[in-house]
């Protein structure tokens, strides 16, 4: 699903010409193939994800809709075919640059795909920044990927932390939520995530009375569940996913919570959980940039096409991983598959307009999505669409300086 127009009208700038050349490109410029691609060799895709842990179900998602992309496309992207070479990063942050610069120097990926974990894809955007080698994160939300640390060769197809978390500020507050809590993982997504939020509830006029945090990956929320309950808030914001965030939402309907003290997040409380979570999650409201009964033509066709694939009810997760198998096909294209022409891919990729199962996607000009942003409640199981939250949100991407 890709934009024909952007990628017909692209013409290689003088300035990008000679950096195409330098890189093997001449071939392409003057309308001859390159040697790698006269010999049909195979696009080296690597994929960094999460296959063990915590976050094992986000990283075989995302996974699965970037590998469903490429099926749909023959096996091939930019008309070149794939070669996958996975790796699980265990969501560990203190092994990522070993597992990166593997990929990036040992494996001779040409391109870098992932991943779940904000402290991970922290330590894959400085290895990608040093190295220059392609990186497409499908869904860590780190503020610095598309801030401070923002690269050209850099794309975001997820969000940023802030991104999904500002909007619900000013939803609680818009119903009528003035003294909320907030409870959350004290690692990089979620102390982003409860910043983003307590920034548009307080500047809406509400007090965040308390956070609580807890180290990442743990689980033992009975003693914060029982604060809450003793601070008696109008309602509770909580950022957790995969199985943190099947336990959190039980252990507070278990403590008698449920429904007495309304219960919001980003949407990653309930993407993916929600089997296992049952009864405990009805009711819940969260903004994500997805829904699942989003009722447009490529929402429906993904689902049905994941549903096929992998009998599984495709999820956000799977919707970032195809669009970022997506929009590395529309810059592959772009130049009939020599990956060597970076300055002409990355600049087709920038502009791209994709037509995702989520909605409308396009970039800002610091490779992140500008998107809607949907409040969702929990009913009989599914991530309901009750409103659009915010139209078009992009991220303020502080601290980026492209260059």
């Amino acid at each position: 699903m890709t934009n024909d127009k952007s990628v017909s009208k692209f013409a290689i700038s003088r300035r990008g010409l000679l950096a195409a050349s330098a890189a093997g490109a001449t071939g392409l410029a003057l309308g001859f193939p390159s040697p790698a691609l006269s010999q049909g060799a195979p696009l080296k895709v690597g994929l960094m994800l999460p296959s063990s842990g915590t976050f094992a179900k986000l990283g075989q998602f995302i996974d699965n809709g970037f590998s469903l992309y490429v099926e749909q496309k023959g096996g091939m992207l930019g008309g070149r075919p794939v070669e996958f070479i996975r790796l699980d990063d265990e969501s560990k942050p203190e092994t990522a640059t070993d597992n990166m610069n593997r990929l990036v120097g040992r494996d001779k990926v040409d391109f870098v795909v992932g991943t779940v974990h904000s402290g991970v894809a922290m330590a894959m955007v400085k290895v990608a920044r040093d190295t220059g080698v392609p990186l497409i994160i499908p869904n860590a939300g780190a503020d610095e990927a598309t801030g401070p640390l923002c690269a050209p060769n850099i794309f975001r197809t997820s969000f940023s932390n802030w991104q999904v978390s500002e909007p619900m500020g000013k939803v609680m507050h818009y119903v009528g939520h003035r003294n909320v809590v907030s409870i959350t993982w004290r690692y990089a997504a979620g102390i982003q995530m409860a910043k983003g939020f307590a920034e548009g509830f307080t500047k809406a006029g509400g007090t965040v009375v308390e956070e609580l945090t807890l180290p990442f990956p743990e689980v033992e929320f009975q003693a914060m569940i029982t604060r809450i309950a003793q601070l008696k808030p109008d309602a509770v914001f909580a950022f957790f996913a995969g199985g943190g965030a099947v336990k959190f939402v039980t252990d507070y309907a278990a403590a008698g919570l449920q429904g007495k003290i309304p219960l919001y997040g980003t949407g990653f409380l309930t993407d993916g959980t929600l089997p296992a979570q049952g009864a405990a999650a009805e009711g819940i409201r969260t903004t994500l940039h997805y829904a699942d009964d989003l009722n447009n033509p490529a929402n429906v066709a993904f689902l049905e096409a994941f549903k096929k694939k992998t009998g599984q009810v495709g999820d956000i997760y799977a919707v970032q991983g195809f669009d970022a198998a997506a929009l590395l096909d529309v810059g592959l294209t772009a130049t009939k598959g020599d990956s060597a022409a970076r300055d002409a891919m990355f600049a087709v990729m920038g502009s791209a307009k994709l037509d995702s199962p989520r909605g409308p996607l396009a970039f800002s000009a610091a490779h992140n999505p500008i998107q809607d942003i949907y409040l969702r409640e929990v009913r009989q199981g599914k991530n309901t669409l009750v409103s659009v939250a915010s139209k078009g949100v992009a991220d303020p991407a502080r601290g980026c300086k492209m260059t």
